[in-house]
């Protein structure tokens, strides 16, 4: 069951585009988009033709007439703007998201996750778009790698992107989750890789280490309904299940050794998407938390209608004390609805 997939903006006759558009997130995206409406224009903006060739494959023009494949990068803003006429939605997926190339490559990161999102900025308010939500990581809550700290600076970039838009009235969010199941970069597909490569052992970090799960089909829900539910200037965060990794590595190959091969540069050992600097700030709803924002026009009262309430002082949402864990059942059918196939 996709707990979030209700209260979405009706986007029949409406105008999105979704940055990054040809990646695991996008794709999805896309799929959902389209299953359950009929859009005036759908914009898939990434920088990579070949992998807009390989999408439209999938979702031919002559099909979806809505669709528009659109090649640009989000470091360069004056694409952006051309690319945003007219649309009312905006969804910021693009990003360089691996965080070993991130330590290797800074220049690079900072340039895509920083001033990329410093554009998509500039580009919404001047072509007058109505909302964007933007995807950033647990990563990015106190962050120890470049990756973080470059996706907290995107975060503070869009939360205070609300004071810039003036007349334009265009609306800045955040979106905030773990580790998604069967992403590109994904553990999942890294342990199966090894598996089917007939590995000695499956390599693990640290066998102290957690992660936060969701499926791509449960973030784009969460990413639709918060778009709904937004403001402008919230952090949304999905409450989500726990599972060691040894665990997975357990489920996917039980008959494989592990081997303990060490932490590897700006790796975590558990994952905290709410700070404890952040609990005085944070509201818990049914199914997730809202990190409010401190902007003069952001009320409280905005979520009356969903029972929202504080939580505790020193509150910290971190996968190792978790209350809600992954057992191999509901891991199993999460894999399944995610396609994955594990041959035991």
């Amino acid at each position: 069951m996709n707990r979030f997939e209700d209260n979405h903006i009706n986007f029949n006759d409406k105008v999105i585009l979704i940055t990054g558009g040809t990646g695991s997130f996008g794709k999805e995206c896309t799929k959902i988009i389209l299953n359950k409406y009929k859009p005036k224009k759908l914009i898939i903006f990434s920088r990579d033709e070949m992998k807009q060739y390989e999408m439209a494959q999938n979702y031919p023009i002559h099909i979806f007439p809505c669709i528009r494949y659109f090649i640009g990068d989000v470091r360069d803003v004056d694409r952006l703007e051309m690319a945003m006429r007219d649309v009312e939605y905006v969804i910021h997926a693009a990003a360089l998201k691996h965080v070993t190339a991130a330590e290797y490559n800074p220049f690079e990161c900072v340039n895509t996750n920083i001033y990329g999102a410093e554009n998509v900025v500039k580009a919404a308010i001047r072509t007058n778009v109505k909302k964007v939500i933007a995807l950033s990581t647990d990563k990015a809550a106190n962050p120890i790698n470049l990756y973080g700290a470059t996706k907290l600076a995107s975060d503070k970039i869009f939360i205070a992107a609300n004071h810039l838009s003036g007349s334009s009235n265009t609306k800045f969010s955040v979106v905030r989750y773990g580790n998604v199941i069967g992403s590109r970069g994904s553990v999942i597909p890294f342990f199966l890789k090894l598996i089917n490569e007939s590995s000695d052992f499956i390599p693990i970090t640290d066998d102290r280490m957690t992660r936060f799960w969701i499926t791509l089909e449960q973030g784009v829900s969460f990413v639709l309904s918060s778009m709904t539910m937004m403001v402008g200037g919230e952090v949304f965060i999905p409450k989500i299940p726990s599972m060691k990794i040894t665990d997975v590595a357990e489920f996917i190959a039980p008959d494989v050794p592990q081997k303990i091969i060490g932490i590897r540069p700006g790796e975590k050992i558990h994952e905290v998407i709410i700070t404890e600097n952040d609990s005085d700030n944070t509201l818990e709803l049914n199914d997730r938390y809202i990190i409010k924002s401190a902007l003069s026009f952001w009320k409280e009262e905005n979520y009356k209608d969903t029972e929202a309430k504080a939580v505790e002082h020193e509150f910290i949402y971190s996968s190792d004390t978790n209350s809600d864990w992954l057992d191999f059942e509901t891991f199993s059918s999460l894999l399944q609805r995610s396609n994955i196939q594990i041959n035991k």
